[in-house]
């Protein structure tokens, strides 16, 4: 599996963000082509200290040339280019394999 993480800053009208996340951006995250599984949230705290990032948005691909894929579809062209309507704080884009474990 392959993860793609965004982190988003806080942003200037932290409302505006959530109602725009939730009523226009997420329904064009949903039709990216090879996107398996996502989640996100609002609720993001640090162990110590003030959390870094207001949000936090997690995509499962089956692998990078997937993910890569469905970030050059013209759907994910049009989730990259709607990132500049409500991230007015900035967000950073991370991506990596992941690896399986067991305790």
């Amino acid at each position: 599996m392959h993860k793609l993480v965004v982190l988003y800053s806080k942003p200037a009208d932290p409302d505006h963000f959530r109602d725009y996340y939730v009523t226009n951006h997420l329904p064009l995250v949903m039709n990216m082509p090879g996107l398996l599984a996502w989640r996100y949230s609002f609720d993001v705290a640090a162990t110590k200290g003030e959390a870094p990032y207001f949000a936090v948005f997690e995509g499962d691909f089956a692998d990078a040339a997937a993910m890569a894929a469905g970030r050059a579809s013209p759907q994910g062209q049009r989730v990259a280019a709607d990132v500049a309507n409500y991230a007015t704080g900035g967000a950073v884009i991370i991506h990596y394999p992941v690896q399986d474990g067991t305790g």
